[in-house]
């Protein structure tokens, strides 16, 4: 593990530390193993909050737009939509 990786790591640890260990586990590695993609996501939120929509707005806006890839990355199965 690098430097970068440690510390990306730890800060990871910091902003999840209310989410159950397990999880928090989880979504560390899954970031740790896709590092460009999430930061393509953090660079695209940050631009929609130029835009003028807040974090949340701006953050679901983005998730959404990545749904497919993030449940593939997730290992999620695919939502159904209703009929």
């Amino acid at each position: 593990m690098g430097v970068k990786d440690f510390f990306m790591k730890k800060m990871l640890e910091k902003q999840l530390k209310d989410v159950p260990a397990e999880q928090r586990d989880q979504m560390i590695a899954v970031i740790s193993e896709n590092p460009e993609f999430f930061q393509k996501i953090a660079e695209e939120i940050k631009q929609k909050q130029k835009e003028g929509r807040d974090q949340m707005a701006a953050t679901m806006e983005v998730m959404r737009k990545h749904q497919g890839e993030l449940q593939k990355i997730m290992g999620a199965p695919k939502q159904q939509r209703p009929r």
